[in-house]
Protein backbone atom coordinates (compact mmCIF):
# COMPACT_ATOMS: atom_id res chain seq x y z
CA UNK A 1 0.00 0.00 0.00
CA UNK A 2 2.80 2.40 0.91
CA UNK A 3 4.59 1.67 -2.37
CA UNK A 4 1.43 2.50 -4.32
CA UNK A 5 1.02 5.82 -2.50
CA UNK A 6 4.70 6.57 -3.07
CA UNK A 7 4.34 5.88 -6.80
CA UNK A 8 1.27 8.12 -7.04
CA UNK A 9 3.05 10.97 -5.25
CA UNK A 10 6.05 10.49 -7.53
CA UNK A 11 3.96 10.72 -10.72
CA UNK A 12 1.93 13.63 -9.38
CA UNK A 13 5.14 15.57 -8.78
CA UNK A 14 6.51 14.50 -12.17
CA UNK A 15 3.39 15.75 -13.97
CA UNK A 16 3.53 19.00 -12.01
CA UNK A 17 7.12 19.56 -13.15
CA UNK A 18 6.20 18.76 -16.74
CA UNK A 19 3.23 21.12 -16.70
CA UNK A 20 5.28 23.99 -15.28
CA UNK A 21 8.23 23.51 -17.64
CA UNK A 22 6.06 23.12 -20.74
CA UNK A 23 4.10 26.21 -19.74
CA UNK A 24 7.34 28.18 -19.50
CA UNK A 25 8.38 26.89 -22.92
CA UNK A 26 4.99 27.78 -24.41
CA UNK A 27 5.13 31.29 -22.98
CA UNK A 28 8.64 31.81 -24.32
CA UNK A 29 8.05 30.32 -27.75
CA UNK A 30 4.50 31.48 -28.45
CA UNK A 31 4.44 34.56 -26.24
CA UNK A 32 7.85 36.05 -26.93
CA UNK A 33 8.03 34.87 -30.52
CA UNK A 34 4.49 35.79 -31.60
CA UNK A 35 2.32 37.65 -29.08
CA UNK A 36 4.87 40.07 -27.64
CA UNK A 37 6.97 40.28 -30.82
CA UNK A 38 6.17 43.92 -31.54
CA UNK A 39 7.11 45.05 -28.04
CA UNK A 40 10.28 42.93 -27.97
CA UNK A 41 11.38 44.16 -31.39
CA UNK A 42 12.20 47.51 -29.76
CA UNK A 43 15.26 45.82 -28.29
CA UNK A 44 18.17 44.13 -30.04
CA UNK A 45 20.25 41.08 -29.19
CA UNK A 46 23.30 40.34 -31.29
CA UNK A 47 22.16 42.78 -33.96
CA UNK A 48 18.73 41.15 -34.33
CA UNK A 49 15.38 42.35 -33.08
CA UNK A 50 14.59 40.54 -29.84
CA UNK A 51 11.17 39.27 -30.98
CA UNK A 52 12.72 37.78 -34.10
CA UNK A 53 15.55 36.26 -32.06
CA UNK A 54 13.12 34.54 -29.69
CA UNK A 55 11.08 33.21 -32.60
CA UNK A 56 14.15 31.81 -34.37
CA UNK A 57 16.58 30.77 -31.62
CA UNK A 58 15.52 31.89 -28.17
CA UNK A 59 12.80 29.31 -27.70
CA UNK A 60 15.22 26.54 -28.71
CA UNK A 61 17.78 27.72 -26.14
CA UNK A 62 15.10 27.92 -23.48
CA UNK A 63 13.94 24.40 -24.38
CA UNK A 64 17.47 23.01 -23.95
CA UNK A 65 17.84 24.81 -20.61
CA UNK A 66 14.47 23.40 -19.51
CA UNK A 67 15.69 19.89 -20.35
CA UNK A 68 18.61 20.31 -17.94
CA UNK A 69 16.29 21.77 -15.29
CA UNK A 70 13.99 18.76 -15.74
CA UNK A 71 16.93 16.37 -15.35
CA UNK A 72 17.95 18.10 -12.13
CA UNK A 73 14.41 18.10 -10.75
CA UNK A 74 13.86 14.44 -11.63
CA UNK A 75 17.14 13.38 -10.02
CA UNK A 76 16.04 15.09 -6.81
CA UNK A 77 12.57 13.54 -7.08
CA UNK A 78 14.04 10.07 -7.69
CA UNK A 79 16.18 10.34 -4.57
CA UNK A 80 13.26 11.65 -2.51
CA UNK A 81 11.01 8.73 -3.47
CA UNK A 82 13.70 6.04 -3.46
CA UNK A 83 13.96 5.46 -7.21
CA UNK A 84 17.57 6.59 -7.63
CA UNK A 85 20.18 4.21 -8.94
Amino acid sequence: MKSNLNAKAYWRANLKYLLILLTVWFIVSFGAGILFKDFLNQFRLGGFKLGFWFAQQGSIYVFVILIFIYIHLMNKLDKKHGYSE
